[in-house]
């Protein structure tokens, strides 16, 4: 748990009684200046004064009164739920914008793989991961092999069940990272393997160094919300899926040059607006109840800054994503505005809350504009990344940790070098050795006639969309 920003001059409890004083002080002076004029109020001002005399009673015990262990036990649980709902939703999210991105005769499969993949992860990581991740002693590699199972007690301060819901969430996120880089080309079943593999082994081990106490943070390696333990960790095993798996049919020519842009026109853009909305607005809990408690003034004040913080960053890498493809291919593009959204949101997530306003602005921004040279530096070497998931959450979300010792004194550049480059390095090459193992043995990518035909027919069987004369 992080802490939360400096605490105010004055506690918030006795402002807020100080307040009620001067309300109650306020009206005594109404009840004077009647009384002075005349008016008949006598049997009025007892009943005022017993309710002032109530009022600033209560006030003084409430301003006095701090929450009990099993109030914060219950807010903090909450705050686990109310977060795991809206990273939950990010699912959605994703599961939109890939299906607005892919051409319309791979809709259908998207789904399925979306769903599939959220099912695939809850269950693996309920098997195996969580403890994987949490079972690693201090300063260590690995956890244990083992089922959760609950260990909610009053000392620990939250529930063991809203925990395990809410870090389930991001091993979801992780995962889908990937769908949307490979798709159109890779067999359902497969992929769903690969699913499995990184949410019971790649990720739990690679996060489990960091937010399980393992190396990473007894070096003082720091990532709040997971730039690169999320989205380093799944953008890296999304490049290694592009290696290995090749593009589409007719993607590009030669060197990398865009052969025909028609045959990959994107099934709908409203779709892909909605879901980066999705994702949008589910980085809130993302990012802000990455907080881990809401129980006292601090942990509030903190969600809410980080909640600024992360909004801002987003709408930055907004509009520099509008004005860099103005600016270079004048014209506006929507996508390159929609993924700037999410590379802003990815690279303010591994330190949301202590940069200022204008600071978060500036982390969003420069994500962006990464973004986007990083998508053409990707297609210059030939690399079919469907929905811009390498640059958005891989090059960005290095980024993100890589700039945290400019606001966190906490740790150095050295140390988050270490640390991202430890968790990337680790993700591709299991993640490569992964499909490998996959290409070599149930196969990996749809034959060129069922790529022909789309995935939709070739591996679920249903079309998304009918079209009719």
């Amino acid at each position: 748990m992080r802490p939360g920003s400096d605490p105010p001059s004055r506690p918030y409890l006795f402002y807020k009684s100080r307040m009620h004083l001067n309300h109650a002080s306020k009206l005594l002076n109404l009840i004077s200046n009647q009384q002075k004029k005349g008016g008949n109020m006598k049997k009025l001002t007892f009943i005022l004064l017993g309710c002032i005399s109530a009022l600033l009673i209560s006030s003084q015990s409430f301003a006095e009164t701090t929450m009990s262990q099993e109030g914060q036990y219950i807010f903090n649980s909450l705050g686990f739920y109310l977060g795991g709902v809206l990273v939950a939703f990010m699912a959605a999210g994703f599961c939109m914008l890939e299906s607005g991105l892919v051409t319309t005769k791979s809709v259908s499969t998207i789904a399925a793989k979306n769903i599939g993949k959220f099912a695939i992860c809850s269950l693996v990581f309920f098997l195996v991961g969580y403890n994987l991740a949490y079972g690693v002693p201090e300063g260590g590699y690995l956890g244990s092999f083992t089922i959760w199972t609950d260990s909610s007690d009053a000392e620990t301060g939250y529930s063991g069940y809203s925990d395990w819901f809410f870090q389930t969430m991001f091993v979801c996120a992780t995962a889908s990272i990937v769908s949307g880089a490979v798709a159109e080309r890779i067999k359902i079943w497969p992929f769903f393997i690969f699913a499995a593999v990184m949410a019971g082994i790649i990720y739990p081990i690679s996060m489990g160094w960091q937010w399980g106490g393992g190396w990473l943070a007894s070096g003082g390696f720091s990532d709040f919300a997971g730039s690169t333990l999320v989205h380093g960790c799944g953008g890296a095993a999304a490049l290694a899926g592009v290696i290995v798996l090749g593009a589409r049919e007719g993607r590009f020519g030669r060197k990398g040059e865009k052969k025909s842009m028609q045959p990959f026109a994107a099934s709908s853009i409203p779709l892909v607006t909605l879901g980066t909305f999705l994702l949008w607005f589910g980085w809130f809990g993302f990012n802000g109840f990455s907080q881990l408690a809401m129980g006292t003034f601090d942990d509030v004040n903190a969600i809410s800054k980080i909640a600024v913080n992360t909004h801002l960053a987003g709408a930055a890498g907004t509009f520099t994503g509008a004005a860099i493809t103005r600016l270079i291919g004048g014209k506006t593009d929507i996508v390159m505005m929609l993924n700037g959204a999410l590379a802003g949101l990815v690279a303010i997530t591994a330190e949301p809350l202590t940069p200022g306003p204008i600071t978060a602005m500036f982390i969003g921004s420069i994500g962006a504009i990464i973004m986007y040279f990083g998508t053409k530096m990707l297609e210059s070497y030939g690399l079919d990344d469907v929905v811009g998931a390498i640059p958005v959450h891989m090059f960005a979300g290095i980024f993100g940790t890589l700039v945290v010792p400019l606001t966190n004194p906490d740790t150095s550049f050295g140390t988050q070098f270490i640390g991202t480059a430890s968790v990337c390095i680790f993700s591709f090459g299991l993640s490569w050795a992964t499909f490998r193992i996959l290409k070599s043995t149930v196969g990996l990518r749809i034959s060129k006639a069922a790529e022909k035909l789309g995935t939709d027919k070739a591996e679920v069987g249903v079309t998304a969309y009918s079209i009719r004369d």
